[in-house]
């Protein structure tokens, strides 16, 4: 068992290092670009179904409240988590419609959706992100190595070079806290005397 726990751990460490090494740039140019959309009074809509729900819960927190830093809060909403609006959607219309129902009636050009799949394959993460580019909302896909479609989609896209679940979204949720790390001191930090 020891073997096994010490190999889950190291298989995360190797994902998250890979990953790193091949999106840095993009983490950079992401968590300025949501600086940006901050600065000029934009929310972050996300959004996820499953564990990746969580994240997007999760990461919607950090924004609004606090990450590292005590500062102000910054809109971002989780559309995975009014249990009304999603089952009304779902029962009146379709499941495969509560996040791109909410994306039309929330979002505005400017905003960013962060849509949140490992699979890549969910038809209403789909739709949200396709509801999105209508409204000329910026998308994110956060995927694993299956989501090469549902990236391909987005206009930035984050993939996890994995097929394992778990393994996946471990890096996810350490992208999404490194995004507000960095989105924090993008806003905030007092600019250093050089």
């Amino acid at each position: 068992m020891e073997r096994k726990i010490a190999k889950a751990f190291e298989d995360s460490i190797n994902i998250k290092g890979k990953f790193v090494k091949e999106n840095v740039s993009l983490i950079a140019g992401v968590s300025k670009l949501i600086a940006d959309a901050f600065n000029d009074g934009k929310k972050i809509l996300l959004f996820g179904n499953g564990g990746s729900a969580c994240d997007a819960s999760h990461i919607a927190g950090e924004f609004v409240n606090r990450f590292k830093m005590d500062r102000p809060g910054l809109p971002a909403l989780s559309l995975n988590t009014d249990i009304a609006i999603i089952t009304s959607i779902a029962n009146d219309y379709s499941y495969n419609d509560i996040f791109a129902r909410q994306i039309k009636t929330l979002g505005n050009e400017g905003d960013i959706a962060v849509a949140i799949s490992t699979s890549g394959s969910s038809k209403n993460i789909l739709k949200a992100v396709d509801a999105a580019k209508r409204k000329k909302i910026k998308t994110i896909a956060f995927t694993g190595l299956k989501g090469a479609d549902f990236a391909a989609r987005c206009d930035y896209a984050f993939i996890v070079p994995s097929e394992d679940t778990p393994r996946i979204q471990e890096t996810h949720i350490t992208l999404g806290h490194i995004i507000c790390q960095m989105v924090e001191e993008i806003l905030f930090e007092a600019p250093r005397k050089r």
